[in-house]
Formats: C-alpha cells, structure tokens, sequence
C-alpha cells in the first residue's frame, strides 16, 4: 500500500487488521497455498501495488532479502494468530466456563463449627453465607484462621460475626478478566457469582490459573509472598514483561491499566507491610492513599508516584517519627521498584502529604473554593483519590466531605472528573465514571460512548509506545511522535482529539457561570 487506509476483515465481518502507508496484505495465501477468506475494505482512497502470483515467487527465488522479509512477515501473523487466541481466551471467556456452579452456602445462623465441619466435608475453602435465600457474606479458611482460631474464639461463634460481609460479586456473564482484575485489586481468592442477590456460583484464583496462564494474579502472589525489599525489587523487574504480554493479547488499556495499577498496589501494601514489621504496629489507625494515575487505575509503563498518608488524629513526636519512617522506607522502596519519585514532592514521604482526617478535609475545601492555578494543579491530582491500605472508613470519611463541596462546582478542568464530581460519583476511574454518567443520563449516550472510545484509543497508542519503546531498550516516556504513525493512524488521532474538544465545549456550556 503506497498511500490511503484499509481494513481486512474475516468471513464474519471480524476486523482483523487495519492497514495504511508501507503495509501489504494477501501474501499469507501465496506463501501457504490456502484460499484467500479474508476481504479488504477501502476507508481511505490510495494507491495499491499489484504483484501476481508469478512475480511474487520470482522475486522470491531472486532476492533473498525479499524472501527473508515476506517468510518473518508470515511467521509473525502466525505469532498474531496465537496471540488473538490467548486475548480470546483472556478477555472474552466468561465466568459461567470456570465457576464451580453447586457453591456450598450455610444460613447466617448457623455457627462457624457448623461452616468449618461443611467445608471440610465437601473440601472446599469457603461457605456462601445467605439470609432469606439472599447473599449476606463469604467464610474462608482465612476467615476462620484469623477471626476465630487466632482470637481464641470456639466454634459456637455465629457465622455472621466471622464472616466478610458485603463480597464483591459478579454474574455468570462476567468475564474472567473481569474476576481476575477484581481479585488482583481486593487481594481476594474468592467471588461469589450471584442472580439478583442469590448464589449460583463462585470462582476461585485457582480455577483462573487452571483455566488459563494468568501472569497478573501469579506475579501478584509473588509480590504477597516476598519477605524483603530486595526480593519485591527483583520481582518488580517482570513489570515490563507483564506489559508487552498484555499488549500482545490486545487487551484494552482500561485493563492494563487496572492490571499495572493492581501490581503497583500489591508491592505498596507488601513494602508497607515489611516496614511495619520492622517498625511494629502504627501508633493509631492511618490509610495510605494513591492519587493521579495510580488513584484512578489507568497507571502506565513509567508511571511515578503520588501518594499520601492520612492519619485518625494529630500524632505526638513518637508517631510523627513514626509515619516519617514508614513513609520515607516505602516511597524509596516504591523507587527501587521502578516507581520514580514525584518531582513535585507529592508523596507521603512528605510532611505537607502526611495530614490528620480534618487537616486533609481543609485542603480540599481550600482547593475547591480557590480558583486559582495551584489549587486547579493540585485538584487535577488529589481529586482521583483510592484508599491502598489502612483503615478504609478514614478515607471514606474524607471522600464524603470532598464530594459534598464538590457537588456543582465547576472549577476542576477535566472532563469525566467534572461531570463526577459534580454528580457526587465516588467512582475516580475515568473510563467507569462515563459509563456511570451515561447511566444517570448525565451526557448523552452517543458523547458518552465517542468519549470513552476516544479514551481508550489514546491511552492505548500511549501504552503500546511503551511497549516498544521498552522492547527496543528505549528510554520509556509518554512522547509519541506523530510523524512515526500511518496516515489512517494520524486520522484516527484526530478524530479522538475532535471529540475531547468537543466534550470540553460542552462543559464551558454547561458550568460557566456569571459572578
């Protein structure tokens, strides 16, 4: 193809390949013999070379290197071939092919000796616990280690006083990449598959990497399972590996960056984790919190750090050196891990990041009600908050606060944040917050679905630059060069950049306000 754009597709209408400017297709079938099956369809007039079946064995027999160049050519569409099969595999499979479709459930009134003689009958790790025929809870073995053997407690405990309450769930439709990101995210082995709020299933990480080679969920219990920093370090370095194996696969960038985020939270709970073991128990409760990139899920290959901690209560000097230590040891070991340091400083490490529950609350309200530069600055990043690890209802406290001066307030610049935070959505991944928008008819379906494809198409031409950059041994950045892509690639750039403009029109309709 000298100029113009194209799509090959299947039998089925299967889009198999976009092609543009220096690419060629139909030679798979002079090389293999077989019949051609694929069509090709023009979205972009050009200019096609034409080489018959004669020429094309000619120039083979003739030129080595043009025979080199077709032959690497036809093994790496065997190579694609194989990859598309692990993404159907990894991203289509549904739940309802790998759940255990007969769960043992047990009423909440019954006790945990009853749960653990019931698991150990049927020898299985957990117990679906039901009200009413409804789920109310999940029992596993850790459970039981933790709540009951651990604290001394005898068998006649009720069920639902040692029981995980509110599981995360999913529906037999769901699919494995789905169960697979949810446990990475919650460090959980189990989820209970429901209908309208009855058990029907569940799925285990065992039953994933049974039905399939699951790279995330492993190097995720290979983070759980290192006991100091220099073995988290080494793990760290199959980061890159995880990255280009998603690429491959075709994976959405919404799911990488779940899935990279997953890994970055997995090694921030284990180094805070080694740390506390060396330091002894905090002093009050805390929760560790992600903002920017990491806060809302869609981290890439050099992602840095942004992070806080958030205290219960003012410290005394034992706990503010205390917090220092820990904050200082897991920002460097982030560090060592790949994550670099923030250049602006935003990181736990910092005392300005190191703030009480009522010290965090005054920020937000300063931010929210200053319309300044640096207080836009800080919003764009301390807005996409997430609880890593620590005491959930901390966090929880302070998002209520931050969303209830936030709602109907215009002044942060960021499209799907906007909109969220002027709904009062707690969710911060950018991607679920349109799809939430769309749901309260909050934008309209059409801007919402052009929104969210312009996203991901950005955010994936961003994550495979990565991937070749780190393949090439390149300096990994965020800097794509657009004289590098192919003209239908160009368009497709344009178009995206055409619906954020778009998007943004509408919220300087929508928000601006007279004062």
């Amino acid at each position: 193809m000298r100029s113009g754009a194209f799509e090959v597709r299947d039998d089925d209408g299967e889009l198999i390949d976009r092609l543009g400017e220096g690419d060629y297709f139909g030679f798979l079938s002079l090389l293999s013999g077989e019949k051609v099956c694929n069509r090709v369809q023009i979205l972009e007039d050009g200019l096609v070379y034409h080489l018959d079946p004669d020429t094309f064995n000619y120039l083979r027999g003739e030129n080595r290197h043009f025979d080199r160049f077709f032959n690497r050519a036809f093994a790496k569409r065997l190579r694609h071939q194989g990859r598309f099969k692990a993404k159907e595999l990894a991203t289509t499979s549904r739940v309802s092919t790998l759940m255990s479709k007969h769960p043992l459930v047990i009423d909440s009134s019954s006790t945990v000796g009853e749960a653990a003689q019931q698991m150990r009958l049927v020898r299985v790790s957990s117990v679906l616990v039901i009200d009413n025929h409804q789920l109310v809870g999940i029992l596993t073995d850790r459970d039981l280690r933790n709540r009951v053997l651990a604290e001394g407690l005898d068998g006649h405990l009720p069920v639902h006083q040692a029981m995980t309450t509110r599981p995360k769930t999913l529906t037999s439709s769901s699919l494995v990449f789905e169960a697979m990101l949810l446990m990475s995210e919650h460090s959980i082995n189990h989820l209970p598959i429901v209908d309208e709020g009855k058990p029907i299933g569940i799925i285990t990480s065992t039953d994933i990497l049974r039905g399939q080679s699951s790279q995330p969920l492993l190097l995720i219990s290979e983070i759980e399972r290192q006991d100091t920093v220099e073995s988290l370090i080494r793990v760290s370095k199959q980061i890159p590996l995880l990255l280009q194996n998603l690429i491959s696969a075709d994976a959405r960038a919404e799911e990488i960056g779940r899935v990279l985020t997953s890994v970055t939270d997995a090694l921030t709970r284990r180094l805070i984790m080694l740390n506390q073991q060396l330091l002894g128990e905090a002093p009050m409760a805390f929760c560790w919190l992600a903002f920017g990139s990491q806060g809302r899920q869609d981290q890439a290959a050099c992602s840095g750090q942004d992070n806080g901690l958030l205290l219960a209560h003012a410290p005394d000097e034992a706990a503010e050196a205390y917090f220092e230590a820990l904050s200082k040891s897991v920002c460097a070991g982030l560090d060592l891990c790949g994550y670099v340091y923030c250049p602006g400083e935003i990181m736990a490490q910092n005392p300005q990041w190191r703030l009480t529950l009522k010290q965090w609350q005054h920020k937000f309200e300063t931010w929210v009600n200053t319309p300044e530069p640096k207080a836009l600055m800080h919003a764009s990043i301390f807005f996409d908050m997430r609880p890593v690890y620590g005491t959930r209802s901390l966090f929880n406290d302070l998002q209520d606060t931050v969303l209830a001066n936030t709602k109907g307030n215009a002044l942060i610049n960021d499209i799907a944040r906007v909109y969220a935070l002027s709904a009062g959505i707690k969710e911060v991944n950018t991607a679920k917050r349109i799809r939430q928008l769309m749901e309260l008819n909050i934008i309209n379906r059409k801007d919402g679905l052009n929104l969210a494809d312009a996203h991901e198409f950005i955010a994936h031409m961003r994550l495979s630059n990565q991937g070749y950059q780190d393949k090439h041994s390149q300096e990994i950045t965020n800097y794509l060069k657009p004289q590098h892509l192919s003209s239908l690639v160009r368009h497709q750039l344009k178009d995206a950049f055409k619906v954020v403009h778009d998007a943004q029109s509408g919220i300087k309709l929508k928000f601006t306000r007279s004062f």
